[in-house]
């Protein structure tokens, strides 16, 4: 049971490092949130620890919403929620039929691959991502990878870097979106899949320190960062986080 205070001192550093990711994950280090999925699974269990990251999660978007709040594209989340929404329930549907392992690694593949058809020369895939079902695509592979394993981020980082939104604008509509996503998770992972307790909220709320500390550092790395030098970080942490994801 998780008390928030027989944890092991292994446990604590792992929830504490992965509250300061989370933070900066939330305010513009994208990608970097999923170091941290890992590093809790192997501490608390695999199941308990998705109930543990979400209200972890839900407390960093409020930040960063806050602070980024007039930064968001909403005609892009609009494209993305109905969608996202239909992921959710598909990964309910799916989850007892595949093990976590094939289920990490095709999230990998899929950012790998998105990835590369989103690098090619410029002009190549404007086509491709005006089409109605690009974001369709995007918004059921984002509800499904944020309900089986609260691993988003890149799917959602490779949709906005494809269609050239703004640093800030980028870190806005993520903000915003995840802020309605997770949310709007909480009762399925409360009522259906029974993984937030009262004991997890009381040992997440230990890191709300730690997940604000993450957010200050987050938002002086994206004030700090050029343009151009974001989208290549961006687009080099998202390619580290499906490669972890498919070790």
């Amino acid at each position: 049971m998780l008390t928030g205070l027989d944890i092991s001192l292994f446990q604590w550093a792992a929830l504490l490092s992965a509250g300061v990711l989370i933070g900066m994950s939330k305010t513009g280090i994208q990608g970097i949130n999923t170091v941290s999925i890992p590093i809790l699974a192997i501490a608390f269990g695999a199941k308990p620890s998705t109930g543990l990251i979400l209200p972890m999660l839900c407390f960093a978007d409020l930040i960063a919403v806050i602070y980024y709040r007039r930064s968001a594209q909403w005609k892009y989340i609009f494209k993305l929620l109905p969608t996202a929404i239909a992921g959710f329930f598909i990964a309910i549907a799916v989850d007892r039929f595949v093990p976590d392992d094939g289920f990490r690694r095709l999230m990998g593949v899929c950012i790998l691959v998105a990835l590369a058809v989103m690098l090619r020369p410029s002009g190549q895939d404007d086509k491709v991502v005006s089409k109605w079902w690009y974001g369709a695509a995007f918004g059921i592979a984002g509800g499904f990878t944020t309900m089986i394993g609260n691993a988003a981020g890149p799917v959602l980082a490779v949709y906005l870097l494809s269609v050239r939104l703004p640093k800030l604008s980028f870190v806005g509509t993520s903000a915003w979106f995840f802020l309605i996503v997770n949310y709007l998770k909480l009762p399925l992972q409360i009522f259906v899949w029974d993984n937030i307790t009262v004991e997890s909220l009381r040992t997440g709320l230990i890191t709300a320190p730690f997940i604000i500390l993450g957010a200050v550092l987050g938002i002086v790395m994206v004030d700090r960062f050029p343009e151009s030098g974001y989208r290549r970080f961006i687009v080099i942490m998202t390619a580290l986080s499906a490669i972890m994801l498919l070790i």
